[in-house]
């Protein structure tokens, strides 16, 4: 099925690898132009390498207040607008939700909620009508994960984001959210441990047997981008291989 990506222009924030750089990787081989945002310059860098022809990076860091404005004047200077946007930030620390400080609660808050709702606020004036948004979640929007305490907390907040945004901006812009769940990135991994029963023991519990490829959530995430997906917005979409059992 051919997804309609051909020439339409994406921004990816926190692009540079993960989910992120999956989702750009099968925007770009798609024939789609993307531009990658992450805070390394070297990753970036090499990330923009990997993707080829048509590609972009820029290095910043979104939880700096002006980050999400120069984010947007790069895209003015490059494009004038865009076709989609996904909303990808960096999971806040491990712990208990007790158990952080103020000021890591802080630090959670502005890295995952504030960094997403500026992002959202400079980008959306620049997308034409048709456009997608998508949100990068995770499963805690349903279930909490253990020791996981400030993203369980916060991504629902993100959801019902998606959930607002898809009401407000119809019918010219879709906004929806997908759910990750065990996917095989560095991040995932290393919240594992060295131990490889962890991995095991995570297996164990999801129906499909094994951990995701970031390429099966990167497909997932730009079929929900891409123009085959026209009809869906406000949707909350799990790439998980069954772990949620909830049936909403």
């Amino acid at each position: 099925m051919d997804l309609g990506l051909a020439g339409r222009r994406y921004v990816v924030t926190a692009g540079s690898r993960g989910l992120g750089f999956a989702t750009a990787e099968v925007l770009s081989g798609e024939g789609a132009r993307v531009l990658i945002a992450a805070r390394d310059a070297r990753r970036v860098e090499e990330a923009v390498g990997l993707l080829g022809d048509g590609s972009l990076g820029l290095a910043l860091d979104l939880t700096q207040p002006d980050a999400a404005r120069r984010l947007a004047d790069e895209v003015r200077a490059r494009w004038g607008s865009l076709d989609g946007l996904v909303v990808n930030v960096g999971g806040p620390p491990p712990g208990r939700a007790l158990d952080y400080s103020d000021a890591a609660w802080a630090d959670a808050v502005d890295g995952v909620l504030l960094a997403s709702i500026r992002t959202l606020r400079e980008m959306v004036p620049l997308l034409e009508p048709g456009s997608s948004v998508l949100v990068v979640l995770s499963t805690t929007v349903k279930e909490p994960i253990p020791g996981l305490g400030a993203s369980n907390v916060l991504r629902p907040g993100l959801a019902m984001l998606v959930k607002d945004l898809a009401g407000e901006l119809a019918p010219g812009i879709r906004v929806n959210g997908i759910l990750p769940g065990r996917i095989a990135t560095a991040r995932t991994l290393a919240l594992d441990g060295p131990d490889p029963r962890a991995r095991e023991a995570q297996e164990g519990r999801i129906p499909l047997g094994r951990y995701g490829d970031p390429e099966e959530f990167g497909r997932v995430a730009a079929f929900l981008l891409s123009p085959a997906a026209g009809y869906v917005t406000g949707v909350l979409v799990p790439v998980d291989g069954g772990l949620l059992r909830s049936p909403w």
